[in-house]
């Protein structure tokens, strides 16, 4: 009953994007769609109604208050989260990547390797794939078990390397290779993530200059000037 309310209410497009972005905050995440959706929507209303009512040019900051609202709630409460996750996921893939080909190079096949791997390192790249592995003790294939982890992974990089994984396990051919490549681009890409944001400093010290240390070096220059000219 609630969910047909739900897609009267809601475009059937925008709940699915929205149950899209949800899974991608990982099995750890408690935010429900419907939820996130029904909340945003009262939130948005009632901002209009109090901007509407205080404010003296209420007809025209209400519309674009409650818009701005609406649109960028969505970016705080999932995509922003979403972003910080990737970033996450991708720093501890390189470790679990690392330690998955050792144990493969050890002649394991793939479904005992990850076992191995994923039961002796304690991370949410981890915790991910021992929820896959509890699929397939439940029935599902490993293969639809790594399909339906890609949709909780905001990583492509990753991605790349559970579809290697899929493709390995329906032909039977090795990984190492592919693995080994995976590795090093988490490693390069990590490395350029540093330097972007060592980049970034100047931009931001620039910024705190602006906003604190010139003020103050104003205030210090003039106050004298200032105090002569009130003592006036």
């Amino acid at each position: 009953m609630k969910n047909n309310i739900a897609f009267k209410i809601y475009r059937k497009k925008s709940i699915e994007k929205i149950d899209s972005k949800v899974k991608l905050l990982g099995i750890y995440n408690n935010l429900q769609t419907l939820k996130f959706l029904n909340i945003r929507l009262i939130l948005t209303i009632i901002i209009f109604v109090l901007v509407l009512v205080i404010s003296q040019y209420g007809y025209i900051l209400a519309p674009l208050v409650a818009a701005l609202f609406y649109i960028f709630s969505e970016y705080y409460v999932i995509d922003y989260k979403i972003k910080i996750r990737r970033k996450k996921l991708e720093k501890e893939a390189l470790f679990f990547f690392e330690v998955l080909t050792l144990t493969l190079e050890g002649g394991r096949n793939l479904k005992h390797a990850l076992e191995l791997t994923a039961e002796n390192i304690d991370s949410e790249i981890s915790a991910e794939f021992k929820k896959t592995l509890a699929e397939v003790k439940l029935g599902k294939s490993l293969n639809e078990s790594l399909e339906a982890m890609k949709k909780r992974i905001p990583s492509d990089t990753i991605n790349n390397s559970i579809l290697n994984m899929i493709q390995s396990n329906t032909f039977g051919n090795s990984i190492i290779d592919s693995m080994y490549n995976q590795i090093d681009f988490l490693r390069e890409k990590q490395l350029l993530d540093v330097k972007a944001e060592i980049a970034k400093l100047p931009t931001k010290i620039s910024i705190i200059s602006v906003i604190f240390f010139i003020p103050i070096m104003m205030l210090i220059i003039l106050g004298p000037v200032l105090i002569q000219y009130i003592m006036k």
